[in-house]
């Protein structure tokens, strides 16, 4: 999507010294992921304690080494 910015020429400048020749688009591109990740991980760890998160690793794992015995059995059976 083309889009109009009002960039701080001092920001732009700073950005160029840290991406090491990349182009802007490219540049920019990427300091939005790194925001949007952190913003995502700070909102995560906004939850800490506020949650009750139940383990079923284990119920998993069975299911799906029942799962693989089950294909297996097909193949040996074709």
């Amino acid at each position: 999507m083309r889009t109009t910015l009002n960039i701080p020429d001092g920001l732009l400048s700073d950005l160029d010294k840290v991406a090491k020749g990349k182009p802007k688009t490219r540049a920019i591109c990427e300091a939005i992921e790194y925001f949007i990740k952190q913003k995502r991980r700070e909102m995560l760890l906004g939850l800490r304690g506020k949650l009750d998160v139940l383990d079923v690793s284990d119920e998993l794992e069975a299911a799906e080494l029942k799962d693989a015995e089950r294909v297996g059995r097909k193949r040996r059976n074709s």
